[in-house]
């Protein structure tokens, strides 16, 4: 009889849900509950271009749908709900397939553990949301500002993730950077950046040397289109810009001279150059005194630059794609002594020889590119800037 008693009850316990009994597709009924929670507020804002699949498992509770939802809702949230992103708007990509969600319910994960290593752990996330949600329903709020903050969440969520607590931000619209030690801005200064034809691209790398006294090595793309033509018309201009020509970027390869490698053959248009063009280190030269080198392949670093007069003008969009320092010097100390094994006096030392040297990053410091036309200072402000690559009328949100 007490056996009987027991099995009855074992099987009410059961029945009710709280031994996490899972069915086909994974779910137990607290997962249900926990994920309904999630989308009652859209916590991640990731329902996105689901809202009909919403509605519908909202209702009945279908554990095949739930699941395609939650398949859904991971995947928006890890690479956002934009259209129409050009190539120079890096985005890193996650794949999330159904056997991973169904694993990872059947292995009793709750949905905060599912969605976690999506999340984008930087704080603009958080903060955009919040004030999304605070002017979302207030009178004062234009829609235009409105869809100003969600297309920041999602781009957002299309960097890459783990930024990690200290880093370098170069905020494209703002015209800003800012080195981040632990949520708290170390060093802040302006800077200039591409042109609408020259974009500055969206992307993260780790810095790993700086370079003192730098030649530029001008690419192909600029020599066809503005060194060529230039010294074509003006026989002197190579002298008067400090330009050498090499058969590679050394300076000690044998020199050549323009009337000797065909030039008019490499006027305009794209494509490799066979000799190159190298401006020799100098005050004057494009790079200034000091670049710091993060190796991508679009070919972008932040350097030193002759021309300071710009960094007084609002609008800073100047360079050929790399970004412009307005403290270079600053930035240079800090780095080499918080980043670096050299002591600051052997650098300095260093900066005045005029001679080219190398200097090894020894401590992870990743540097990130974003457009964020909407962001929260640390003080809780939001702060608004021009759409200067024109993302904001050019990108959609996918609903």
């Amino acid at each position: 009889m007490k056996i009987k008693i027991l099995g009855a009850v074992f099987t009410a316990i059961i029945l009710s849900g709280c031994v996490g009994m899972q069915d086909s597709e994974g779910w137990d009924s607290s997962q249900k509950s926990e994920f309904l929670t999630i989308l009652k507020t859209d916590k991640y804002m990731s329902i996105c271009n689901q809202q009909a699949l919403y509605a519908q498992a909202k209702t009945n509770e279908n554990s095949k749908l739930m699941s395609k939802l939650l398949l859904a809702y991971t995947h928006n949230l890890a690479n956002g709900c934009l259209v129409n992103t050009s190539k120079s708007f890096g985005a890193y990509k996650q794949k999330i397939t159904a056997i991973d969600i169904k694993r990872k319910l059947k292995a009793g994960q709750t949905i905060e553990q599912i969605l976690k290593p999506y999340v984008p752990d930087y704080r603009q996330f958080d903060a955009l949301i919040k004030q999304y949600h605070a002017r979302k329903n207030s009178d004062t709020t234009s829609a235009k500002l409105l869809k100003n903050i969600r297309l920041n969440i999602e781009r957002v969520k299309m960097m890459k993730p783990n930024l990690g607590d200290t880093y370098v931000l170069v905020n494209i619209p703002e015209y800003q950077i800012r080195l981040i030690e632990n949520d708290k801005t170390s060093v802040k200064m302006k800077v200039v950046i591409g042109t609408i034809k020259n974009k500055t691209p969206i992307f993260s790398e780790n810095l790993k040397y700086i370079t003192l006294n730098p030649a530029w090595n001008v690419p192909d793309s600029i020599a066809r289109n503005e060194i060529i033509p230039k010294t074509l018309r003006n026989p002197g201009y190579l002298k008067s810009h400090r330009l050498v020509i090499r058969k590679d970027y050394n300076l000690n390869s044998p020199a050549l001279r323009f009337s000797a490698v065909n030039a008019k053959a490499y006027k305009g248009g794209k494509g490799h150059v066979p000799f190159k063009f190298i401006e020799v280190p100098s005050n004057r030269n494009a790079l200034g005194r000091v670049k710091f080198i993060f190796p991508n392949h679009h070919s972008v670093y932040m350097h030193d630059t002759p021309a300071k007069h710009l960094f007084k003008r609002t609008k800073r969009s100047y360079s050929h794609g790399c970004i412009r320092l307005e403290k270079p010097k600053y930035m240079l100390e800090y780095i080499s002594k918080n980043y670096t094994a050299h002591d600051y006096t052997d650098v300095t030392a260093k900066y005045k020889s005029r001679k080219t040297h190398y200097l090894k990053i020894v401590k992870p410091l990743p540097v990130h590119t974003a457009y964020l036309t909407t962001y929260v200072n640390q003080s809780g402000k939001l702060l608004v800037f021009e759409d200067i690559y024109n993302y904001n009328r050019v990108q959609k949100l996918n609903f």
